[in-house]
């Protein structure tokens, strides 16, 4: 992506980017170069998206064929008009996904969307973008029970038997549960899962993998970096899981890559989609959709490695990564840190938590736990 270009044509067609340039004394005419771009005021929720019409934050203030709203976690729920071009630019991270990792080109499919349907971003977006995949010719087949456990699981013994696998798309913690609740034959049935909104362990991967029955994690999961601003930003490849996985057991090294004891999610993304930078600490976007937006800071926390840099860093650990994944760099994310809580002076965050809770021990002798509270009444 030409972020510059980006910029001349958000900044002719979109009333609202017009007016935020004028607001900041900018004339447009004047941003040439990428060194120009990278002087550009921010744009962020507070002060651009809600302080405009959302049709002025269209192009030409023509609000796209579809709305979706976000989750309102760090706020009020937004709006975020789409389009059916945006969705055939999504669908690549999609097709990458199940093409690379599912192989899915010649395995007859069936999709099981779990995320929320509704008006929220997740379930309709990730609908349409399966079935983009079915338009190019992939043996898809699509059912959407939603976030609705007693649907998923009804509808999966039926459907599954005539299928080479089948592929749950959802919230990390949501198929954890559907998995451990379903009481279904999962190893019958070729599990594959696609994750998006939280940041999970390794040792979660692995505990759900042995769970569903799933044997080769790198090619078996896939998480996505998506947002309701922006769609789906980068993806999970079976590189990028096999460098978590070396990093997850080597936290020292992983603090001396990341800066942080954490282990954040780790995604490749396509440089002629979406632009990056960093800014102290957190992450910024450039990129086209139903509401063009140039720098904006979505507030993540994380970062970017080039693709030669990010090996070659392994390869001075002695580590060489033999899953195959593309030439593009990589982005990690931490997610945000209002999340985070302090305690005696030390900030625990959610993913703390979750790599120890998801530990084989632990979890098995928690849920033991439980199974044997309910056999007695408790």
């Amino acid at each position: 992506m030409d972020p510059v270009e980006l910029f001349q044509r958000t900044a002719a067609t979109v009333p609202a980017y017009r007016a935020f340039l004028a607001a900041h004394a900018i004339d447009p005419a004047q941003v040439t170069t990428l060194r120009d771009f990278s002087r550009l005021p921010m744009t962020t929720k507070d002060t651009y998206t809600r302080r405009h019409p959302l049709p002025d934050l269209c192009r030409e203030g023509t609000i796209g064929d579809m709305i979706a709203v976000s989750s309102g976690s760090t706020g009020a729920p937004s709006f975020w008009p789409r389009s059916a071009e945006d969705e055939r630019v999504i669908a690549d991270r999609f097709e990458e996904v199940f093409r690379d990792a599912f192989d899915a080109r010649r395995r007859r499919t069936l999709a099981v969307v779990c995320f929320a349907l509704g008006t929220w971003v997740g379930g309709l977006f990730t609908l349409s973008c399966v079935r983009h995949l079915a338009e190019r010719g992939y043996p898809i087949t699509a059912v959407a029970p939603g976030a609705d456990k007693r649907e998923i699981v009804r509808v999966i013994p039926e459907l599954a038997p005539h299928f080479d696998q089948v592929v749950l798309l959802g919230y990390p913690p949501f198929l954890k549960d559907v998995i451990d609740t379903g009481g279904l034959p999962w190893h019958e049935y070729r599990i594959k899962l696609v994750t998006a909104g939280e940041v999970f362990s390794e040792e979660w991967r692995s505990l759900v993998a042995e769970r569903a029955g799933m044997t080769d994690p790198l090619r078996d999961t896939a998480s996505l970096y998506g947002t309701a601003d922006a769609g789906v930003l980068g993806n999970e490849t079976p590189l990028s899981i096999e460098i978590r996985r070396f990093l997850a057991a080597r936290p020292d090294t992983a603090r001396e890559l990341f800066g942080e004891s954490r282990l954040p999610t780790l995604v490749q993304y396509d440089p002629e989609v979406r632009f990056f930078e960093e800014h102290e600490g957190t992450l910024l976007f450039s990129g086209d959709n139903g509401i063009p937006l140039v720098r904006y800071h979505i507030a993540d926390e994380g970062g970017l490695l080039p693709y030669d840099r990010m090996l070659g860093f392994l390869a001075g650990r002695g580590f060489t990564p033999s899953a195959p994944g593309p030439e593009r760099p990589f982005a990690y994310v931490f997610g945000r840190g209002h999340f985070t809580v302090s305690y005696y002076g030390a900030n625990v965050y959610p993913e703390n938590i979750s790599s120890g809770n998801h530990s084989f021990k632990i979890a098995n002798h928690r849920e033991g736990r439980q199974n044997h509270m309910a056999e007695v009444g408790l």
